[in-house]
């Protein structure tokens, strides 16, 4: 009797636990097919509302307003090229100055990691950045895309603590072979670092993807710096003001005026801005996981 209770339990345990984990599903992909179908479905149809999992009119016209806009090519360059470097040269850089704050014969290890706990707390504010921006002629120039942004401290703190994590005992041997820091640092720690780094790699990605008040505030006067959420931004403002970028561009045309709504473009923007983030993600998954868990298992 004992016996078939236990495996009553485990499988209504095993019912709700699959019940619990289904429903979470639902929740979490809901919302983007929504968003989906509500971007592929025509605009005056959409604001009767109603639009669940797919479109009840199909129509593209609300990319094509999208990408009529002239500056979305360039944008889109921009954002590529400011994802890829600045995700390249800030995990370097994190990297390396993770390195060097674990290393225990460091002397300034401790009050240089206070230095960088204190930039985890307090900010200097947009004014005093804006004016160091501007007092290091980064204003209208690319790198304001780069250097600002190259050093962050909670990304070095992560790499650092999986460092930390590592045997000992790798780096020693690899100095009584001869090796060098700079060695150590290329042949051992960053093979060994993937995970943490993909991590780390993906937040600045997503952040520098995503990122468009910086080519507001130092970028909004040259148009061949524009970044693609800036332009989208752009595009998404004006619409919801009741004019669209195409209406601009063509005034004097009235059937446009009701090929786009404010609820169809941002649910457009939506998916193009998502899109390349969700096609990367899939072969950082694994890194990504193992990074997340970091520090669950010494040896």
């Amino acid at each position: 009797m004992a016996a078939k209770s236990t495996n009553s339990e485990s499988v209504l345990f095993d019912i709700f636990l699959y019940a619990f984990m289904i429903s979470v599903g639902i929740v979490t992909v809901y919302p983007f097919l929504n968003v989906l179908a509500i971007s592929f479905n025509q605009a005056m149809d959409t604001v009767r509302g109603g639009i669940y999992l797919w479109p009840r009119i199909f129509t593209l016209d609300n990319y094509k307003e999208i990408f009529i806009y002239n500056n979305l090519i360039v944008a889109f360059k921009n954002s590529v090229l400011r994802t890829v470097l600045g995700t390249l040269l800030g995990v370097f850089s994190a990297a390396m100055v993770a390195y060097v704050l674990s290393r225990k014969d460091f002397i300034a290890r401790k009050q240089i990691s206070f230095v960088f706990v204190l930039t985890l707390y307090f900010s200097g504010g947009i004014i005093p950045v804006y004016m160091l921006i501007r007092d290091l002629h980064l204003m209208n120039t690319f790198w304001v895309y780069i250097l600002p942004g190259l050093v962050n401290a909670w990304n070095i703190f992560v790499i650092r603590s999986y460092i930390d994590g590592l045997p000992i005992s790798l780096q020693e041997s690899a100095k009584i072979d001869g090796a060098n820091d700079l060695a150590i640092f290329f042949r051992i720690i960053l093979p060994l670092c993937k995970p943490v780094l993909a991590t780390i790699a993906l937040f600045i990605a997503v952040g520098q993807w995503n990122s468009w008040f910086d080519t507001f505030l130092y970028n909004s006067n040259s148009d061949d710096l524009t970044t693609l959420q800036y332009e989208l931004m752009k595009i998404l403002a004006n619409t919801t003001a009741g004019a669209s970028s195409a209406d601009m561009a063509r005034s004097g045309n009235p059937e446009l005026t009701t090929r786009v709504s404010p609820e169809s473009i941002r649910a457009s923007i939506t998916i193009v801005a998502t899109l390349p983030i969700l096609v990367v993600y899939p072969f950082l998954q694994k890194y990504f996981v193992q990074g997340l868990t970091l520090g669950a298992v010494k040896s």
